[in-house]
């Protein structure tokens, strides 16, 4: 661990506690957060003879409750293990970091999509585990390294996309846009024919995500594709930032041809699943959870998921993904064939398949079924390639909260397109120096 982080770990570790974590990509926005959030949860008997601490960053009361249930089964068919798991909720980051710098991590815990980058020193080799062969192609690469070290169990791997309203489409005749050009097409379209009804985007300018999650899913498009790829740039810190300008450019002229909500500066993310159920808003640049949320209002609303357009023309749509739930072991852990032998019961089919229904996420192994509102379009998107997350990929921790902050002083006029290059410019400098 290098000097410079181990400082750093230091001068957290008094404050952590006491602050609110912030993921960079809330999982579960639209929901709720379990009332037991940060307690603790036994589940053991007398005879136990090992107990494993976990803890996980999930939010969601109705999947903690799956969680709850699996490891329930489990000490029922392992009376000799006991099992303490935690759902710190918001505070999830920053427990972790107190828990690095004091090297007293949890014997499972989850990565939440960094596995290699920010929790790797931590975590044990599992390549030699039984359900490393199933794991799907598009996560193996993400969790395992050059090395052929695994890093962890994928329980769900994300592929974000666009979710919209399939029979406000099938009324206006439009197809699932394939190009960004078709997708601003569309939307003027619903905006005209349904007479200024439907605005068809929405941003928050108080959850700065949903702004950022629009650089995040178009910079891959721009950047990353076949005719244009930016990749290696990037990573060697030599990218020409004056490429970034199309996107801010774009997005202030889906504003000005009036396609996203005027209230932006105020509305809240959690005032999404209600225009949309009013059908207020026509896309939804989310995670699949949002379908709960809407579902809670209108149950009769069909709610589909498309892939992410490509900005050009000779390029194809992709998923955005990765990491999204994982179980990992802390190689220092004195349980380590206790936590392996819980790692191997969460990657049953039946288990994930729960975990996939109640999630809506794709599983991380192959072969699992799951039956659930979105499953059809993760089949007939199968072959969809998916491109990992931008910021994870390509910018330095910290720049996802400086994307969406930029973007909402755009949309308010108070920086322009090229000022918004110029703060991605200075500060990915800034922080590739820490």
């Amino acid at each position: 661990m290098s000097t410079r982080w181990k400082v750093s770990m230091a001068l957290i570790l008094a404050s952590a506690l006491a602050a609110s974590g912030c993921s960079q990509r809330p999982e579960k926005p639209a929901a709720q957060p379990s009332n037991s959030s940060g307690k603790e949860t036994k589940s053991t008997n007398s005879n136990a003879k090992k107990t494993l601490s976990v803890m996980l960053n999930i939010a969601d009361q109705p999947v903690q409750d799956v969680y709850r249930q699996i490891i329930n089964d489990f000490i029922k068919e392992n009376p000799d293990i006991g099992v303490n798991i935690q759902f710190p909720g918001s505070a999830y980051e920053n427990n972790m970091k107190v828990k690095m710098a004091a090297n007293d991590l949890p014997d499972i815990f989850d990565t939440h999509g960094w596995a290699q980058v920010r929790y790797g020193e931590y975590l044990a080799d599992l390549k030699g585990e039984p359900w490393v062969n199933q794991m799907t192609d598009t996560i193996k690469n993400v969790v395992t390294d050059k090395n052929g070290k695994v890093y962890v169990l994928p329980i769900s791997e994300a592929k974000d996309g666009i979710m919209y309203n399939v029979d406000m489409l099938k009324q206006y005749n439009i197809e699932p846009p394939q190009t960004f050009d078709e997708l601003v097409g569309a939307a003027d379209k619903i905006k005209k024919e349904s007479g200024g009804k439907t605005t068809p985007f929405f941003f928050s300018g108080i959850d700065e995500s949903t702004i950022g999650t629009y650089f995040g899913y178009f910079a891959n498009a721009l950047l990353i594709n076949p005719a244009n790829n930016s990749a290696e740039e990037l990573l060697k810190n030599t990218f020409d930032w004056n490429k970034w300008t199309t996107l801010p450019d774009k997005l202030l002229d889906i504003k000005n041809r009036g396609l996203i909500n005027e209230d932006f500066l105020t509305a809240k993310r959690s005032d999404l699943p209600t225009v949309f159920a009013a059908e207020k808003v026509a896309f939804a640049l989310l995670a699949p959870s949002f379908v709960d949320a809407v579902h809670k209002l209108k149950p009769e609303m069909k709610v589909g998921l498309m892939p992410i357009p490509a900005m050009s023309a000779n390029d194809k749509p992709s998923f955005s993904g990765g990491e999204r739930s994982t179980m990992g072991i802390w190689k220092e852990s004195k349980n380590i064939p206790e936590a392996k032998k819980l790692m191997s019961y969460f990657a049953k089919p039946d288990n994930l398949s729960k975990i996939a229904n109640v999630t809506k996420l794709q599983p991380g192994l192959k072969g699992i079924e799951s039956k659930h509102d979105l499953t059809e379009y993760y089949d007939k998107y199968a072959n969809v390639k998916v491109l990992p997350y931008f910021d994870r990929v390509y910018l330095p921790n910290g720049m996802w909260s400086v994307m969406s902050k930029s973007g909402t002083e755009l949309l308010a006029g108070r920086i322009t397109a090229k000022e918004y290059s110029e703060t991605m410019k200075r500060e990915v400098e800034r922080l590739r120096k820490n």
